[in-house]
Order: C-alpha cells, then structure tokens, then sequence
C-alpha cells in the first residue's frame, strides 16, 4: 500500500491540532484505566476463571491440557499466567494485567488510524474503542480471550502496513510472528492472519512501482511468520508429553463443537445478542457505516479502502466461527469499527471543513451519551452488583467464599472436584481439580465424546478420591439437554452417601445468598440455585 497520507499532508494534520495528539491519547488512556481501576474486583466469570486456574498451573510447572482441559489454545493461559507473575494470583492481579492489555491496544488503534488516514482519525477512532471495549453489551469489564487476540492481531496489522509501506521484509516476519500469536490466543484469531496474507498478496499485484519481492517469497516470509510461535508452541506440548491431549480438545473435539449449531439457530443468536452489543453505542457504530461510504467514495487511494472494507469483513468472520455470537466475541470487530469511526470524523472535517466543529461535537456526543447511558455500571455499581447484574445467579460471587472455605480447612496438597462448569473454584482454593475435566459442557453436549467423557471424569474421581466435592446445581453451570448422558448423575446419586457428607450449602437468592456451613446437612434450601459443599467422610 501507498502510504495512505503523504508527508505533506501529515504535517498539515499535525498543525491543525489543537492538541497534541499524544495528549489526547493520554487522556483516554487514563479515563478507560480510571474505570477500570474500579473494576478490578468484579469476580472471575467461567472463561476468565478457566484461564486463571490454567495459568495458576502454569506457574506451578504444569503444562496446558494435562490436569485442565479446553478446546482452546493455550495463549491466553500463557498471558495470564504472566498477569499473575506480575501482579499476584488474585482478581485484581489479573485485571491489573489486562488493563495494560487494553491501554496498550488503545494505542495500536491510534497508530493504525493516524497511518491509514491522519491523526485525527486516530485520535477519534482509539476513543471509540476505548469506550466500545469497556461497553456492557461486549462484557468489556472480564479478561476475555478475545481482547488478547485483539491486541496481537493489531500489531501484526500495523506492522504489516509499515512493512510494506517501507519495503522492509523483516517486517513482513514480525507480522505474521505477531498474527501467529493472535491464534494462540484464540482459534480465531486465524482470520486475522488469511486477511493480512490476502491484502499483503493483493498489494503486490497492485501496486505501480516495482515490487522489491516476488509475491511468493513475501507468503513465504509472513506465514513463516506465522508459522514460529505455532511450531514452537506444538514443539513445548509434545516435549511436556501433552500434544495428544492437546490435539484431541482443540482439534477432534473443537470440530464437533464448532459444528453444533444450526444455521438457522446461528442467526437467533446473532439477531439476540447484536442489540446488546450495539446498545448506547448506536451512534458510533452509525459513524462506522458513514465512515466506510466516505472511504469509498471520498478516498483517493482505492488500497485504504480496500484494506479497511477487508479489516472489517474478516473482523466480523472472527466473530462467526461456531455461529454462536457471545457478546464478548464481538470484541473482534471493535477495532475495525472504531477506526471507521475516526474514519468517518477525518473525511468529513477534510472535505467539509465547514462540518468539521458540528461533526466534532456530534462525535463527541456520541461518546458521552453512552457514557451517561452506563453510568450506573461504570461508576456507581459495585463489583459484586455489577457481576449480579450482568450473570444473574451464576454462582460467580459465591465462588470467592467458597473457595476461601476449602482453602482453610484443607491441605495445600488436597485435591477438589467441581461437578459444575466453575473452574474459577479451584483457581481461588489454590487446589488441583481432580479430574481434567473442569467444564460439565462437553459432557452434557450431543456429541460423540460425552458419555466417554462422563465415565473418565467419574473414574478420575474414584481415583482421586478428592478432599472436597462442589456440586453446582445452576442450569447455565451444565447446559444440560434431553438428549445428554445421565450416568454421571447416576454415579453420583449412588457414589455420594458412601463417601460423602454435606459440609456448606450456599443458597443463591435474586437478592442475597444464604451460606450455611455448620447446619449445612439440615438446611432447607430456598432457591434451586444452589452450590452444596461436600467434604469426604
């Protein structure tokens, strides 16, 4: 790609800024970390607690896929697990980390923006992803895998669009080695990765000017980029002894899992989740779609079109793997939303000049009223109402005490179970799962693998013979269908009186949870989300 704003042009956008730019990044930067800041306690949900006892394995010298499974890559386990090197094993500590995570690609949107329009459009756009990825609709408030995948799937972009701007083939490696990372994160971080293949490749055939590499030794040089941190990380598997492990749950059973859903229920979920996603944010994402006509029509270079409508369009495919459109995986699209944002702020000032102060205070606008819209949660809520209200019932709270309970009446070197999809249990407890299994998901699913899974996990138990056992009553905790094995319920309902007595029952009301632990076996409970705390006779 030429470079999209000539240098003449750039210090003209330089001197007409009434601030500097990098004070104005400072300044958002600040304000998405002050929020954050108060966020910091919200507790772990399923994902971020999956990560954290992964991680909290990690340091301890276990590797990914021996004593927790998941069908995803091991990255963000990795990620957290430095989090928590730095700042502790704790809910803010890992907050902590991915404050600087989200800081750090506010930035990466700025860079990306000022060099594919100016810095006004920078500016514009990181403001907008600062809000959008701090949004209620997109969950923005957790440590989603999917702002790690963000953040290195943006630098591999900026340094792509540099490299080529520079003609400078190392570039070109540390680009895919970055797009690389962005699929250990996440699976679908891969998309990122075809888009900066097939614009790098579209370029070349694009481009006036003599290339200063054929079109296959630049392939050859990204997706060997690529290639490094997914070869080193299969290499580090095989030599822990796990690459089997790791094979069959991300690939044999990630397949069944991502071919679950139904076109057509796909679409449900998108049609129920999109509004959500949207929410106070409406007006920005309206910028968004003025922002990509403008390109378009506006625009005299055609490749920063064409690089920002593909950005885009392979941003929204990363959301779409599974066809399941959690909010949080909408954060794949943020920043491609955000920079048409700021897209849409430079075209009009630039061709409109007279509209510049009107679509500056529209854009504006568009920033605070969310911000006013969401006041409750980014302000007055605190980190408990704010995780009640965003999960209902789940036991998420719950699991703090829990936790606490298990880890001062038993032995560093005691072994728990959770018959309940909360691995954030055993992350808090400090304490081994004693069995791989720390989702009930894939054993509840209609796929082949369920009902194998249920007897290893019962037989991991019998072994184990844990210390503990957390039975999680909550439906969201299992997912259980019609169709799903009932042979783990059997086992238990007959493995339970022999080996276990009730030691804490925590009775999760719509306004306050009872905690029972010395009348726990004579307690009648008052809800049906429930965690029953067994201790082992």
């Amino acid at each position: 790609m030429s470079k999209a704003i000539p240098q003449s042009a750039r210090k003209h956008d330089a001197r007409r800024s009434f601030f500097p730019p990098w004070l104005l990044i400072a300044l958002v930067v600040a304000a998405a970390a002050a929020v954050r800041i108060r966020l910091l306690g919200i507790p772990l949900e399923r994902d971020e607690g999956e990560y954290a006892y992964a991680g909290q394995l990690l340091l301890q010298g276990i590797p990914p896929y021996q004593l927790a499974f998941n069908m995803k890559f091991p990255g963000t386990y990795a990620a957290y697990a430095a989090s928590m090197a730095l700042f502790g094993q704790t809910i803010a500590g890992i907050h902590l980390g991915f404050l600087l995570v989200n800081a750090a690609t506010i930035v990466l949107v700025y860079l990306l923006g000022k060099r594919l329009f100016s810095s006004r459009a920078g500016v514009a756009g990181c403001a907008a992803y600062a809000l959008l990825s701090l949004g209620q609709g997109v969950l923005g408030a957790q440590a989603h895998a999917t702002h790690f995948v963000v953040l290195a799937a943006l630098g591999g972009t900026l340094q792509l669009v540099r490299g080529i701007d520079a003609r400078r083939s190392p570039a070109l490696v540390w680009s895919g080695a970055l797009y690389g990372i962005a699929i250990l994160m996440k699976q679908p971080g891969a998309l990122f990765a075809i888009f900066g293949g097939l614009y790098l490749i579209g370029d070349h055939f694009t481009r006036r000017e003599h290339p200063w590499l054929s079109a296959p030794k630049k392939l050859a040089l990204f997706f060997g980029g690529v290639s490094v941190p997914l070869a080193l990380t299969g290499l580090s598997l095989w030599w822990a002894g796990v690459f089997g492990k790791f094979w069959f749950w991300t690939f044999a059973y990630g397949r069944e899992y991502a071919l679950r859903v139904s076109f057509a229920t796909g679409m449900d979920s998108f049609i129920a989740a999109f509004p959500r996603v949207v929410g106070p944010a409406f007006a920005l994402w309206i910028f968004a779609a003025l922002g990509l006509l403008l390109t378009w029509w506006k625009n005299g270079d055609r490749r920063v079109a064409i690089f920002t409508t593909g950005f885009l369009v392979f941003s929204f495919l990363a959301v779409c793997p599974g066809l399941y459109f959690r909010e949080h995986y909408f954060v794949l699209l943020l920043p491609a939303i955000a920079l048409l944002a700021g897209a849409a702020v430079e075209a009009t000032g630039k061709h409109w000049p007279r509209a510049a102060w009107p679509v500056a205070i529209v854009y504006v606008a568009a920033l605070l009223y969310p911000i006013i819209q969401q006041r409750e949660f980014l302000f007055q809520m605190s980190p408990l109402e704010i995780s009640r209200a965003l999960y209902g019932q789940n036991p998420f709270p719950e699991a703090i005490q829990i936790a606490d309970y298990i880890r001062t009446h038993s032995a560093k070197d005691a072994r728990i179970a959770v018959l309940g999809s909360e691995p954030e249990i055993p992350f808090y407890a400090n304490r081994r799962s004693a069995s791989g299994h720390i989702y009930m998901y894939g054993l509840m699913e209609n796929q082949p693998y369920a009902l194998a899974m249920q007897k290893e996990f019962t037989r991991d138990l019998e072994a184990a013979q844990p210390d503990y056992v957390i039975f999680v009553t909550s439906p969201t905790s299992w997912l259980r269908q019609p169709e799903s094995p009932v042979e783990l319920f059997n086992w238990w309902n007959a493995y339970r009186p022999q080996h276990y007595t009730v030691a804490g029952v925590a009775d999760i009301g719509t306004d306050h949870t009872e905690y029972r632990w010395e009348d726990a076996a004579t307690y009648k409970a008052r809800s049906s989300s429930l965690v029953v705390v067994y201790k082992k006779k």
